[in-house]
């Protein structure tokens, strides 16, 4: 299958996937359990990495910070921006890409090979907006938070590490976070959080619901899930990058 045929199967799976609900009450109910399910559930995994993360940004900086005549709140300036502009959306999306991804190509395409796909077809209901578009807005509405939540460790983690390496002390790593603060980053990065959950869920979803074959397959198809999300978040990035800071 070449990329131009991949696209258009894609296309039409989403004008599939973006159709009304037939029951609302039960639409509503399934993203927030989605919420739960690909959010709620990433917690911990998100701040784990991000409290590393910020450390290691934190202990990086200062190591390389060798001009003495540069100030110490410096290292607190770029924890802040490395993690509000990069990390918190872009790292955290491609980690979410591996765990969130993988699951939903995973369930989706065991539901295909054992036919329960087919029964929800035969029964009447739109299988793909059924199955897929609740983790799609799921998503779209808890990343954001993970992504705020993934800022603010991250920010904890370096201001812990320099304290604790006494590389920085915390005044200065506090004078350094509020230095220059510019609120449209976290606009930003929000932005590009949203876009990037679109991604981890939509095409997990694609690959899942099209699978063939058995158990084998399924395993194949989210690989390739998990991959191909990879790259279009990177891909995501570049573009939105170059045009949302301008």
């Amino acid at each position: 299958m070449n990329i131009f045929e991949s696209i258009g199967n894609f296309s039409i799976f989403m004008s599939r996937v973006f159709s009304r609900p037939e029951k609302t009450k039960i639409f509503i109910n399934q993203i927030i359990e989605e919420i739960y399910e690909l959010g709620i559930k990433s917690v911990s995994i998100v701040v784990i990495i991000s409290l590393f993360m910020g450390a290691v940004i934190t202990l990086q900086t200062a190591y390389n910070l060798v001009n003495p005549l540069l100030p110490k709140y410096i290292i607190g300036y770029g924890t802040r921006e490395s993690m509000i502009l990069e990390f918190s959306s872009t790292i955290v999306g491609l980690i979410l890409a591996g765990k969130v991804g993988s699951n939903i190509a995973s369930k989706i395409g065991s539901m295909r090979i054992t036919e329960q796909i087919d029964a929800l077809e035969i029964m009447g209901v739109n299988s793909a907006q059924h199955l897929v578009l609740p983790k799609i807005i799921g998503a779209m509405l808890i990343n954001p938070f993970l992504c705020i939540l993934s800022a603010f460790i991250g920010i904890c983690g370096g201001l812990l590490a320099g304290y604790a390496t006494g590389t920085v002390p915390i005044s200065q790593f506090i004078q350094g976070v509020q230095y220059n603060f510019v609120p449209y980053y976290i606009t930003y990065g929000i932005i590009k959080t949203v876009v990037f959950a679109f991604i981890i869920t939509a095409i997990p979803a694609y690959f899942g619901y099209y699978v063939k074959g058995g158990a084998l397959e399924v395993g194949k198809s989210s690989t390739k899930a998990v991959v191909n999300s990879s790259v279009l978040i990177l891909l995501a990035n570049l573009i939105l990058t170059q045009l949302l800071l301008k």
